[in-house]
Parts: C-alpha cells; sequence; structure tokens
C-alpha cells in the first residue's frame, strides 16, 4: 500500500560480469516489511455471499472482505462509513481480509465526512491527559524568573501579521533605521523553553510531527495552553522569544546578525488584510510607518532572492468557509500579495541565516531541503514546452528557468505549462544533510521560525541555543518521521477541503442549477482534456464523449482537440467556460461540461444536423486511465 516500506530486487543488467551503468532503476517487491496504516476507511457493502469494504482512497484498488461487524454500539447499515484493520493480505492476487472496528455512520450524516478524514490519516481528536496537566502547569504568564539572562526587546514596536482565523501567533518582528541601514528582529516564540526532551509533551509532539489544518479544524502539535496561549506572541502581554536580529544595508544585503533568547511585549496584531490596507494607503504614525518602511525593504530583499536564481512558483490557494452545518458558505481565493510577501522574505532571510549559523559551528541538526529535478523529466519537459513553439533553453541550468518561467507568464498557454514544470519538481522534505534548497536557490536552509506548528523547528531551536547534542542517528530518524508526518497532514488537508467540495457539487447537480465556472486547460488526452478551476482549487476532466455539440479528434502533434463539424479548436491553456457534470467522491474526481459557444439556436441545430447525419457522440476508450483530482 502507499507508503509501506518494502523489500525490493533491483532489476540489474550484467555486462561482462560487471552491473551496467545504464541499468534501469526498477525492482521487483520481494516482502513488505513494514505497514504504514494498519486501518482503512471505507464503504460498508453487503454482497449476495459476502461482506466487504470499499476503500476511500483511491490508491487501493482492491475492496477488503470482512466478517459480520459485532459490539459495534449500533447496527451496521449498508452504505455506512467503517473503519476496518487489515489483519491478512497474503498476496496481491487475493482481496485483503480484515475486521470492523468503529463504524462512523451514514456518508450523509453530518460530521461523518471529516470523521473519515481523521480516521484515514490515523490524525487524534485529542491530547491525554497527562500531556494537558504538563502543559497547564506553566501558568497562563511569564514569570520574572524566566526573563532573567534574556535580551529585554518589550519596548520595542513588535507587530504580528496573520490571517484572520489565526489563533498561534510564532512569529513577530520589529524594524528601524540604523547608520548602517536598518536594523530587523524576528522574534519567533520559544517553545523549546517549555517543551523539554523527553518530557510528556516532547513525546506527543514528535508523534504528531506538526499541526494538520484541516477545512474545519487544527489537530494542533502542542495542547491551547501553549500553541494558543502562552507561547502565542498575542499583544499586550510578555512573550519568550528566540530573536535573530539582521543588520541590513538599504538594499536589502545582510551585514551581519545574530541569534539570542529574548522577551517581548507585542504592539498590535494585524491581519493581513489589515496590513494590506494599511501598504496601501498613506502611513499616519509610527507604526504604520514602519510596516511600510518593512514592506519596501522586504521587495528588495525578494528581487535579490529572485536575482540570485529563487524560483517564482506562487499560485492563488483557495480557502473554504463553512456554515453552522459543515457546508460550504463561500470559497475565497488568496493572493500572495504585498503583506504576506513582507513576512514571506523576513521569514526566509530568518531561516537562511539561522542554517548558515549551525553549518558555520558545525553542529548536526535537521535541514529543509528540495533537491534538484531529475534531469529526465526536465529534459522531457523541455520537449513538451518547445513542442509548443516556445523558446525553451537548458533546463538544467536554473537561470533558464527563470527565463522560462517568466517568458510563461506572458503568454496565455503559460500557467497550463507552469503547472507541468511544478509536476516536475521533487518535493521538499527533511534531512541531517545541508543539500539547499532548489526553488528558493539557496545553499544553506532550514526551517526555524514555526515551532509551535512544526518539529523540526523546535528540534534546531534546540540544537542551536542548549548544549546537549542529540545523536546523527537519532536526528535522521527525526528526520525521516517528520518528513512523513508531513506529507500525512497534507494529503488529509487536501481531502478534507475535497469531501466538502463534492458534497458542495453534489448539491449543485442535484439542484439542477449547477454554477458556471471559468477553467483552463492543463493537459489533452485522447479520452478528453483536463481543466483548472481556480475558483474551486481543484482539477477535473472534461470527457469528449459529453461533449454533444461536434465529434472532436485529437491532434497530437500540436496537443490540441479540434471539432470535425464546427472546426472549434480547444488547445493546452484554453480559458472555458465550465458547469460540473458528474462527482464520483468513490474515486475522488470531477467532470465537467464545457458551456456551447453562443450562436443563435446552436443546440437546436447541432442536434438537427447530427440526427441526419447519423453521427453519434464519442466514446471514450475503455479503461482509460485518469488523474486524481487536484
Amino acid at each position: 500500500m502507499h507508503e509501506d516500506l518494502v523489500l525490493v530486487r533491483r532489476d540489474v543488467r550484467i555486462r561482462r560480469g560487471k552491473v551496467s551503468d545504464d541499468s534501469p532503476d526498477t525492482g521487483t517487491v520481494v516482502r513488505v516489511l513494514e505497514r504504514r496504516r494498519h486501518q482503512i476507511v471505507g464503504t460498508f457493502r453487503r454482497g449476495k455471499q459476502f461482506l466487504y469494504v470499499i476503500p476511500d482512497d483511491p490508491r487501493m484498488s482492491q475492496d477488503i472482505y470482512v466478517p459480520a461487524p459485532r459490539d459495534m454500539g449500533r447496527p451496521t447499515r449498508d452504505g455506512d462509513k467503517v473503519v476496518v484493520e487489515i489483519r491478512e493480505w497474503e498476496s496481491r492476487h487475493t482481496n485483503p481480509e480484515g475486521k470492523i472496528t468503529e463504524v462512523l455512520g451514514p456518508p450523509t450524516a453530518e460530521g461523518v465526512d471529516m470523521l473519515s478524514v481523521l480516521r484515514q490519516y490515523d490524525l487524534p481528536l485529542k491530547f491525554p491527559r497527562r500531556v494537558l496537566q504538563e502543559a497547564r502547569g506553566f501558568g497562563k504568564e511569564v514569570g520574572d524568573d524566566e526573563i532573567q539572562g534574556r535580551v529585554d526587546c518589550r519596548k520595542h514596536s513588535v507587530v504580528t501579521i496573520d490571517p484572520d482565523d489565526a489563533r498561534d501567533f510564532d512569529d513577530a518582528f520589529s524594524l528601524k533605521r540604523s547608520p548602517m541601514g536598518w536594523k530587523l528582529w524576528v522574534h519567533i516564540a520559544d517553545v523549546s523553553h517549555y517543551v523539554k526532551p523527553g518530557s510528556l509533551l516532547d513525546i506527543e509532539a514528535r508523534k504528531r510531527g506538526n499541526s494538520t489544518y484541516l477545512v474545519d479544524r487544527v489537530i494542533p502539535m502542542l495542547p491551547e495552553a501553549l500553541s494558543n496561549e502562552l507561547c502565542s506572541l498575542k499583544p499586550g502581554v510578555d512573550r519568550l522569544t528566540k530573536c535573530v536580529e539582521f543588520q541590513l544595508s538599504d538594499d536589502g544585503k545582510v551585514l551581519r546578525s545574530k541569534c539570542y533568547a529574548a522577551v517581548i511585549h507585542s504592539k498590535k496584531r494585524y491581519t493581513y488584510e489589515e496590513a494590506l490596507a494599511i501598504l496601501e494607503g498613506s502611513p499616519r504614525e509610527g507604526m504604520e510607518r514602519m510596516l511600510h518602511d518593512a514592506s519596501k525593504l522586504a521587495q528588495k530583499i525578494r528581487r535579490r532572492r529572485f536575482k540570485a536564481g529563487s524560483l517564482e512558483l506562487d499560485f492563488p490557494e483557495t480557502k473554504i468557509r463553512l456554515d453552522e452545518q459543515g457546508r460550504v458558505r463561500a470559497i475565497e481565493r488568496s493572493e500572495t500579495d504585498a503583506s504576506h510577501q513582507l513576512i514571506e522574505e523576513f521569514m526566509l532571510l530568518t531561516n537562511e541565516a539561522v542554517a548558515a549559523r549551525m553549518i558555520k559551528l558545525r553542529r548536526k541538526t535537521i535541514h529543509r531541503i528540495h533537491e534538484k529535478p531529475d534531469p529526465v523529466r526536465l529534459r522531457e519537459y523541455r520537449e513538451e514546452v518547445l513542442a509548443h513553439g516556445i523558446a525553451c533553453g537548458n533546463l538544467e541550468k536554473p537561470v533558464e528557468v527563470q527565463k522560462l518561467l517568466k517568458r510563461l507568464g506572458t503568454l496565455a498557454i503559460g500557467p497550463a505549462l507552469k503547472i507541468g514544470f511544478l509536476k516536475s519538481l521533487m518535493r521538499a522534505c527533511y534531512a541531517v544533510e545541508p543539500l539547499g534548497h532548489y526553488g528558493l536557490a539557496k545553499a544553506m536552509y532550514a526551517h526555524f521560525t514555526s515551532p509551535i506548528r512544526r518539529y523540526a523547528d523546535l528540534i534546531l531551536h534546540r540544537t542551536l541555543f542548549e548544549k546537549e547534542r542529540g545523536a546523527l542517528s537519532a536526528l535522521q530518524q527525526i528526520a525521516e518521521h517528520v518528513s512523513l508526518t508531513e506529507r500525512n497532514s497534507a494529503d488529509a488537508e487536501r481531502d478534507s477541503k475535497h469531501v466538502k467540495l463534492y458534497a458542495f457539487l453534489g448539491s449543485q447537480l442535484k439542484s439542477g442549477k449547477p454554477h458556471t465556472y471559468q477553467a483552463m486547460v492543463t493537459d489533452i488526452r485522447n479520452f478528453g482534456f483536463f481543466v483548472d478551476v481556480p475558483d474551486l482549487g481543484l482539477s477535473g476532466l472534461v470527457p469528449l464523449s459529453i461533449m454533444d455539440d461536434d465529434f472532436y479528434e485529437l491532434d497530437s502533434s500540436r496537443a490540441q482537440i479540434t471539432g470535425r463539424r464546427t472546426r472549434r479548436v480547444i488547445r493546452l491553456g484554453d480559458r472555458l467556460e465550465v458547469k460540473v457534470a458528474k462527482v464520483d467522491a468513490f474515486k475522488k474526481q470531477v467532470d465537467f461540461c464545457v458551456l456551447p459557444l453562443p450562436g443563435k439556436n446552436r443546440g437546436k441545430r447541432d442536434a438537427s444536423r447530427k440526427k441526419r447525419s447519423g453521427t453519434s457522440k464519442r466514446v471514450a476508450p475503455r479503461g482509460r486511465r485518469r488523474k486524481s483530482v487536484g
């Protein structure tokens, strides 16, 4: 199953008694060493001869046979969502067998959709009682004895900028003019002061690895007594921090930096919307003037970053707002504006400075790495770009990637090809070796700025400020573990959005009045084409079999489809108006249909011509392969 630990026998080619260098990176699974998941969420079904569960995860293609559920507290009905524990799976040619351990209820019942996501990804709903007691034991205020030995920054104009619904504020900053340019203080919540190695809090935080932000709730890494209170850099109260102080030139170059433990008293909490409103207006007082200066400085730092080779890969994100019944109330697009970029640049600068400091001190820690793309995948992507008549250099050189991304930003087909480039990239993860960050073009990079919600940051705080040094093997295990929990959380966050969107789109279909959305063509196949719908934050397929205005044929050399009669052409990057046509929650797929081109009585005329000519609609080939939504 996905993310199982397996033993693989690699395929090798022997030439003259030696292993050939061009042997393919392929092999055969010999044995499953460790299961990543022992329980699966799915839909319970009663067959004529046996009972089975259809897994929610589309990557698991086989149903799970189960005996009749007992002692579940309620009867198990056909179609209920259940949790099943896998017991036996002798061969990939046979179905696995399991036992139902929990009945969640009908999929349409309130709360069952989110409970299914929680169980599928093994996300805990509560903290153990002793962990909560340990967190509450620190009290609600910073004591005078805890301030001893720290740099007092309480008189500084420290502010935070976060989303409007944020409750844990783990970073703050202050900026002031200096004779050499600017002094910037970046303050990060001092979680390591409270969460000590080996404590109950530490054991639980390590197990969780990070906070998980589902569409309707947060599964925090730390109890609220710390994450939302004592560690959160709230305004008007003293808080302990780890500070990175920068001396910057007027053009945003780092002249020097230093790290130390500090105490602050935040003066103001801004939301991104409030900060942007100030940046778009004229500053009226000292705090607003500081925000304007900080934004101008951040833009200079940003320009220096891109000049050094950093890639512009930002895409708008969507945020789903729910009503009291857990239904989709609104879908909002979040753009990366000046207020976001202000915080982003200061945090990137801090992460890089701390990583450089660790390497200079020759201390082992956990780094954030993003390896270079596979050259073969880059060459394949380059061929695709060239096929569209777009000039493209050697993409193994970052400067050529930058040129291409800039060029794509000016073309209608650009966003679609940019998505293709993202698919060719490796996934960022954690490692003990400082391998650098390809996307950010940084040779040294580590996560330091979010210890409330990331265990890797907490480890970095400890290795930088504390005398005790962890064993290298232990750090490697932690790096692998938090990389895994991060992927698990990302999948859970994506699925939590999708289950709400599927229900939202399904209700549109039932109403008979589906909404119209703007979509962009991102991939074209012989059975249809895929579109990205920004206002929904998901992708889907437009099957040729439901396009009844014409018979469409694929021109693979030009990556386009053409209507045989109307000569309507649909190309990669085209913008179309679509409506939802089908929602398959089992396969986690959404089909869309394209709105017909405007014209007088086009639908009736097309239908009559089809009837006279005997032309039938195109039928997709059986056994086609489709991508998952998103």
